[in-house]
């Protein structure tokens, strides 16, 4: 990896990415291990960023970060691929062994998933952010053909050749093609015209840890409500769990105004029972994240395209955002590397094909994670007790089950 500033002598690759999550690093290290040459382009660093990520005292354990992901198998398959897998601390990594999913209401319906039902040895590893991009950035340091680049791009330009970026400071970057890695609000996506749906859910995703006083076996809880929204315990190592939970705004700006604790007591009235007492671990730490629907018009460009959630973002409450964008990546560097050698990288036959392999796939968890939202958000009693039978039946049929939780596990 060769790090350069905005102000550095212009450089044409075959691929540049806008972006600085994990999404943008993989894509990056993917396409640089097959054999192309690539300029990643991250934004600079906020003031304080790196003051506050060393902040810990040596010899302490560094903060649990309250930003995880539930990795699936396709992840899992193209980090070990990318060798990134083994690079993650292990130690702060967790499996899901099992799911407990369960309705609202006295009689709220039930369902669980587990590994052995599934055929496979865990469902999904629980990541933090942090210990993914410490990993991502590990490896890319050892990348011998991709460039990073720091700089604020301000003006992209298309033509037959290829993609033209300028930086706010004047210089050039030029790829066959460009990747939009750049997240919900997507500055390359809107470049490029391409136009939006977009659904506000009027939630946002509370996000925090807890130390549990009941081991929890590895299992991941979930429980629909409607009137408070969707919460999700996921396992962490040891006897701590990672609170997502989807609550409505004005649910939302009450519990970020009140104390962990309080919200410790809150999500005692669900997870009482399977984890016993919750307390905030040290230290409290809890964010608040707005949830929305988006479905772009197109996910390619002339030598354009969209990955990650640049080309799509779902709710969070199958907990596969993160995954959809690792699919991305694997179906992009298979069209890269099956195409015709008369075809560059940037083709338009090449990501017409990239669009097609992301098609279903992409539709079916926006259909699936919105309808689901849609369904357990109405506060109608024939409607709770249809969604409660319909949760209770699932549970009954364990083909369908199967079928559902491989296309979960991306198998």
């Amino acid at each position: 990896m060769t790090p350069q500033t905005a102000s550095a002598t212009p450089r044409r690759t075959d691929v540049c990415i806008v972006g600085n999550g994990a999404i943008a690093k993989t894509a990056a290290l993917g396409l640089s291990q097959a054999g192309h040459s690539v300029t990643l382009l991250v934004p600079p660093a906020r003031p304080g960023a790196e003051a506050s990520a060393s902040s810990s005292s040596a010899g302490a354990e560094k903060p649990w970060d309250v930003r995880v992901y539930a990795l699936n198998h396709t992840a899992q398959k193209l980090l070990s691929s990318l060798k990134v897998w083994g690079a993650l601390d292990m130690a702060r990594v967790a499996p899901v062994d099992a799911m407990d999913v369960k309705g609202d209401g006295e009689q709220g319906g039930h369902l669980g998933f587990d590994a052995f039902g599934a055929h496979t040895g865990t469902l999904a590893w629980i990541v933090e952010d942090s210990n993914l991009n410490s990993a991502l950035d590990a490896a890319l340091r050892f990348a011998q053909n991709v460039d990073v680049v720091t700089g604020r791009a301000c003006k992209l330009r298309c033509s037959s050749l290829g993609a033209r970026v300028e930086l706010e400071d004047g210089a050039p970057l030029e790829a066959q093609l460009l990747l939009g890695a750049d997240g919900r609000e997507s500055w390359v996506r809107g470049q490029c015209d391409i136009g939006i749906d977009y659904r506000s859910y009027h939630q946002r995703a509370i996000v925090a840890n807890f130390s549990c006083e009941k081991p929890h076996h590895n299992v991941a809880h979930q429980w629909f409500t409607c009137k408070d929204g969707i919460i999700a315990l996921l396992p962490l190592p040891g006897n701590k769990v990672s609170l997502v939970w989807s609550a409505p705004e004005t649910l939302a700006d009450t519990i970020m105004d009140e104390s962990l604790g309080e919200l410790a007591i809150r999500l005692g009235e669900y997870s009482e029972d399977a984890l016993g007492l919750l307390k905030p671990l040290q230290p409290e730490s809890v964010k608040a994240i707005p949830l929305a629907l988006v479905r772009p018009h197109a996910v390619t460009a002339p030598h354009v395209a969209l990955i990650g959630d640049a080309a799509h973002a779902v709710h969070p409450l199958a907990g596969h955002g993160m995954n959809l964008g690792f699919a991305d990546i694997v179906d992009l560097l298979k069209v890269v590397a099956a195409r015709e050698s008369r075809h560059g990288i940037g083709d338009e036959r090449v990501l017409a094909r990239y669009a097609r392999a992301r098609k279903e796939d992409v539709l079916l968890m926006q259909l699936a994670t919105d309808g689901l939202e849609r369904l357990f958000g109405a506060n109608l009693e024939p409607v709770r007790v249809v969604r409660n039978l319909g949760l209770n039946l699932l549970d009954k049929l364990p083909l369908v089950k199967r079928k559902l939780i491989a296309h979960a596990l991306g198998k």
